[in-house]
């Protein structure tokens, strides 16, 4: 079998059905520890941080005997497919469910309780925010963004500022709005010129 690599910057999906992105590889100052630094994409947007051979890890079957996932964290692109093949956000089972070469991993508080399916609802990832994110380029991002212009909430918007590693202060809706697209459009107007010598 070969080695899993982690994406930093990827998006990962723990076992118990929440969106997280990786945000970098740390090293803990005592012990050299290879750290993992994660986000969680809902509620307010919490920083875990998780020793990596742990995030890496298989679930638990003994604790876990329904999970259909293979690690505790598996990668997802957002808006396309998981590495299964299976569009994210679908929660039919597939019939090799339980040989995926999935990942994921939780904070261990959250690790301690079951999903009830009210809970699995309110986790899935707004429809809104995969496009945003499934956008390929600023410019695509821009557009998305005037899309929904009149159809946007402060949790959307936090979301996509989340997502571009900017942060979009509290207020109006229509000025946090602005404010995301002028963070957006600086980022676009450079985005062709960065690879030019």
């Amino acid at each position: 079998m070969s080695e899993r690599k982690l994406v930093v910057g990827g998006f990962y999906r723990h076992f118990k059905d929440k969106l997280y992105q990786v945000k970098c590889v740390a090293y803990h100052s005592e012990t050299k520890e290879k750290m993992v630094v994660y986000q969680a994409l809902y509620g307010d947007f919490s920083v875990y941080v998780r020793p990596y051979d742990m995030f890496m890890s298989e679930v638990d079957r003994n604790k876990y005997p329904d999970v259909k996932q293979r690690y505790r964290f598996e990668q997802v692109f957002p808006g396309g497919q998981d590495t299964d093949g299976s569009v994210y956000g679908d929660t039919t089972d597939n019939e090799n469910a339980e040989t995926k070469t999935k990942e994921e991993v939780k904070p261990a508080a959250e690790e301690e309780t079951r999903f009830s399916g009210d809970e699995r609802a309110d986790s899935q990832v707004d429809e809104r925010l995969m496009r945003f994110l499934d956008a390929e380029s600023y410019a695509g991002k821009l557009e998305v963004l005037s899309e929904l212009r009149n159809n946007l909430d402060d949790k959307l918007i936090d979301a996509m500022a989340v997502s571009l590693d900017i942060e979009v202060l509290p207020g109006r809706p229509e000025e946090r709005y602005a404010s995301l697209r002028k963070c957006i459009q600086a980022h676009a107007k450079y985005e062709g010129t960065r690879l030019r010598i």
